[in-house]
């Protein structure tokens, strides 16, 4: 796709929202945008290399990696009553916004856990750089062996930390990192059922945002196994309208300000690169295929 027609459905998100018909050949990658870029980045790059995340910044704000950036970080850790006196377990740190947002908007004690070695070490320079060291820390971990201090943090959130790992292992060892009476917020994609990956929509999702359309959870599912690891499930809501409006209202944003700052061409193709993978992720939200879920739980005393 023309790197203008896929800036276009941003600047029209009706169309991306009505428009029932999507030839397959309208969310493959642009090979031409990636032949361009080839000098300059290595095969196989890293899923998050500081081009994508100047992206991103301008898209969600400085250190977010999902729509929304600081205004829905805030929201989800609001209800848990945080304070100075509370220390937080974060998993889905990304490049440090959320525990820079958490910390001086709530005045927690943030304990952030990133997968990616990339992104881990950006939001530990953002976080020394913001002076918030001492405040919030950032450590990698291993969703395969997820391992935590136990009963040590007054509280949790998890921002779709159940990619790459097994649902039941991670959310076990959040589970016996709370305090008693502990509260978790959690985000997650979900698929509640299999997503058919014969279809071009989800195998170009699949390819670029490296991910195995087989292992998303069910909605239940994690309902479920909070139930069975003691927590008490106050809250399961959809919440994949506000993050499609959020996502929309970014790149809307976004377009605007490149039709009036002119950017380079190797700036609007960096660009292209993540609106490709958003239009076939907002895709896969339209008919319900994908959503994004919220849970609010607290622990056994």
């Amino acid at each position: 796709m023309p790197m203008s027609a896929v800036l276009n459905w941003f600047a029209r998100p009706t169309r991306l929202l009505e428009d029932e018909a999507l030839h397959p050949s309208d969310i493959e990658p642009n090979f031409a945008v990636e032949a361009e870029l080839a000098p300059v980045v290595s095969r196989p790059s890293p899923l998050w290399t500081l081009d994508r995340l100047a992206v991103t910044d301008a898209l969600w704000g400085e250190g977010y990696q999902f729509p929304g950036g600081e205004l829905e970080a805030v929201r989800l850790a609001k209800p848990m009553g945080l304070t100075a006196a509370a220390s937080l377990l974060l998993l889905g740190a990304g490049s440090g916004g959320p525990a820079c947002s958490v910390a001086t908007q709530l005045g927690a004690w943030v304990s952030g856990f990133e997968a990616d070695p990339n992104l881990a070490a950006v939001a530990i320079d953002r976080i020394a750089r913001r002076n918030l060291s001492k405040r919030a820390q950032i450590e990698t971990w291993n969703p395969t062996q997820p391992t935590f201090r136990q009963h040590f943090y007054h509280h949790g959130l998890a921002l779709e930390a159940l990619h790459g790992g097994q649902p039941e292992r991670t959310l076990a060892a959040i589970a016996s990192a709370l305090k008693p009476g502990g509260q978790l917020m959690m985000v997650e994609l979900v698929a509640d059922s299999p997503l058919d990956q014969s279809n071009p929509v989800v195998a170009t999702w699949a390819r670029l945002e490296r991910r195995d359309p087989g292992a998303l959870p069910k909605q239940d599912t994690i309902t479920r196994i909070l139930g069975r690891l003691g927590f008490d499930v106050r809250v399961v809501e959809d919440v994949s309208q506000r993050h499609i409006q959020h996502a929309l209202s970014g790149w809307r944003a976004e377009v605007r300000e490149m039709e009036d700052n002119h950017p380079s061409r190797r700036r609007i193709m960096r660009y292209v690169q993540e609106a490709e993978l958003w239009l076939v992720r907002l895709r896969l939200f339209q008919p319900g295929w994908l959503r994004l879920v919220r849970w609010h739980a607290i622990g056994g005393g």
